[in-house]
């Protein structure tokens, strides 16, 4: 395998005018394309009324629609891996862009859909089609944004670039619960199942031509262009060469986006319904509380990029895990119970589960450039499919048996993350970016 070290940006350097541009360029696209992945979840009821028959059983209904919205993270990893064997041989940019113009093209679509009453059983396969499509645009969409930020920045700012990236992220999440919140205060239900439910899906596709505009912008990574110059290119099928040679990094990538994934499906996703159903917290404060963690987490994703440039990924995840799981402790056995301690403790929660704006960190310096957007797409989308589909199906089935599954399921997370840590921090410091001395 060929390594491009004499491509990597000097470590010493500081960050530039351009880079700050790149960044935020970066972070408001990966802002506006997850806005658009996450605002079905929001609509979901009016769109299972819409879109499916009107004699189905309420419960089939709300099956057929959460596996439409399921869709999209299933579809991930193929999107992901088809993107990033393109983005290893013909550029970081173009399937960055492309990647954006897919989601804006599928949102709007969804906000222009016939509904069943219209055109009948054809509405919710539409629907399921689009939704394919949005999965694979963000399948090629992270990964691809780590890698392009990364690849654009000193090597000693990688972490601070991710956790920006990662930042934009999380703010796409909370966008769209704000813009969610203003369709459902604005109008009534009528109105919405008539007609305004589709203006969150068409203000998405305005959200991602603007991206799409915002990316055109951008210039293709150094790093990539150095190895194009030098033909330094995957001789082979990139996903060939990362199974065979780098399994150690496809599997500590694994188990990181396992953390993460876990992390952000539980603490934020899961626990407003968890504070309604197991301690009768009312809809409205757990929706505030749970705002105030995702700004929480959004701050606390460009800390940890900050934090972990500075000590290093081993020490960053040996002290940083634990602290998580002492605030998820926190957060499940005080705050859960007591209207004065919620806020403070999921805005805590909230910043620590930010903990996970470090595996980006860990997976873009794990590959060699040549391959890396394929193994960090790989590692991350089939993982996050696997886990991230899991985790709200087996939570539930446990706390029919223990009523504090939720917070053990979070504790061992922060077991596993602490252990990852403590093996990465026996091995010698992973070199910038490309080196050869990284897992696998």
């Amino acid at each position: 395998m060929t390594h491009a070290i004499a491509a990597d940006p000097p470590s010493a350097r500081r960050l530039t005018a351009g880079d700050y541009r790149t960044l935020g360029l970066a972070a408001l696209g990966g802002a506006l394309e997850f806005y658009d992945f996450v605002i079905f979840v929001f609509f979901a009821a009016v769109i299972g009324q819409l879109f499916f028959p009107p004699d189905m059983p309420d419960w089939l209904r709300q099956f057929q629609t959460f596996g439409v919205f399921a869709v999209g993270y299933l579809v991930r990893p193929l999107g992901g891996i088809v993107m990033a064997h393109f983005g290893d041989l013909f550029g970081r940019k173009r399937m960055f862009t492309l990647s954006i113009l897919l989601m804006a093209a599928a949102t709007l679509g969804m906000g222009l859909l016939p509904t069943y009453a219209q055109i009948g059983v054809w509405a919710p396969v539409a629907l399921l089609v689009l939704r394919i499509l949005q999965g694979a645009a963000i399948g090629g969409e992270v990964p691809g944004a780590w890698v392009f930020v990364a690849e654009h920045v000193p090597a000693n700012r990688i972490g601070y670039a991710c956790g920006t990236l990662t930042a934009g992220l999380t703010a796409g999440i909370l966008l769209g619960s704000l813009v969610a919140t203003a369709i459902n205060s604005s109008f009534g239900q009528a109105e919405i199942a008539g007609w305004a439910w589709r203006l969150p899906f068409l203000l998405g596709g305005a959200f991602g031509l603007l991206s799409v505009h915002l990316r055109r912008m951008l210039h293709e990574t150094p790093i990539f262009q150095e190895m194009q110059a030098r033909k330094a290119l995957a001789a082979e099928l990139p996903l060939k060469a990362v199974l065979r040679d780098h399994r150690g990094a496809v599997l500590v990538s694994m188990l990181l986006t396992w953390l993460l994934s876990g992390a952000i499906v539980v603490v934020i996703l899961m626990t407003p319904t968890l504070l309604e159903k197991l301690h009768s917290v009312p809809p409205t404060q757990a929706l505030l509380a749970n705002n105030v963690a995702t700004l929480g987490l959004t701050a606390g994703v460009i800390l940890a990029g900050l934090i972990i440039d500075r000590i290093g990924a081993g020490r960053f995840f040996a002290i940083g895990c634990p602290l998580l799981g002492i605030a998820v402790w926190l957060l499940y056995t005080k705050g859960a119970a007591s209207p004065d301690l919620l806020l403070p403790t999921y805005a805590l929660a909230g910043l620590l589960v930010g903990v996970v704006g470090g595996v980006p960190f860990v997976m873009v310096r794990a590959f060699p450039a040549a391959i890396r957007f394929t193994g960090l797409s790989f590692s991350y989308n089939v993982s996050y499919a696997v886990f991230g589909g899991l985790t709200p199906v087996v939570v539930p089935l446990l706390l029919a048996a223990d009523p504090l599954a939720h917070l053990h399921y979070m504790l061992a997370l922060c077991v596993l993350g602490c252990g990852v840590g403590l093996w990465l921090m026996r091995r010698e410091s992973l070199s910038p970016l490309t080196a050869s001395s990284a897992p696998g």
